[in-house]
């Protein structure tokens, strides 16, 4: 396992439509955990293929829904994983909301972005099983956010205004 180099903008992967995966094999799952890890150590709570150079459908995500809970400090919050290949949204929520995005690729700046407040994402587990998730709130906004960089979108794309935070404002941004 290692940690990747994060592409930035203005790098051109990250504007390219992402291949899908076809070869579930080692090389694959190397990435993966290489990608766990450069997420966890950059720290984020999700990365796309595209992200690390590699221009495939593949998404991580790790957060836990409670973690902003007042109780969390008695009793650690467990985060879930989630790994999906060829991720594709199958259903969405009409309601929208806004929410403050930041972005591992695009450092130095947040953006206020209206997303799907529920969404039904289909794909593949690391071994090639179908899998489906229905996912809501801020965990659906991570995904929605991790599933635009396999199309070339960047949350500023979408942003109604973008801005550079304060330093107490870079916590916990997708």
């Amino acid at each position: 396992m290692g940690i990747r180099t994060i592409v930035s903008l203005p790098d051109p992967v990250l504007r390219r439509k992402a291949r899908p995966v076809t070869r579930f094999d080692s090389t694959l799952q190397t990435l993966i955990e290489d990608m766990i890890e450069t997420m966890r150590v950059a720290p984020g709570v999700g990365l796309a293929a595209p992200q690390v150079n590699i221009s495939q459908r593949l998404i991580v995500v790790e957060y836990a829904e409670h973690e902003d809970d007042e109780d969390t400090e008695e009793k650690p919050v467990k985060k879930k994983l989630y790994v999906m290949l060829n991720p594709e949204i199958i259903k969405a929520s009409e309601e929208t909301v806004p929410g403050v995005e930041g972005c591992l690729s695009v450092p130095g700046v947040v953006g206020e972005v209206e997303r799907f407040s529920m969404i039904q994402v289909k794909g593949l587990n690391r071994h090639g099983k179908p899998m489906k998730v229905k996912v809501e709130g801020w965990l659906a906004r991570i995904f929605q956010h991790e599933i635009d960089h396999l199309n070339g979108v960047v949350f500023p794309d979408r942003a109604t205004r973008v801005w550079k935070p304060e330093s107490d404002e870079i916590e916990d941004l997708v």
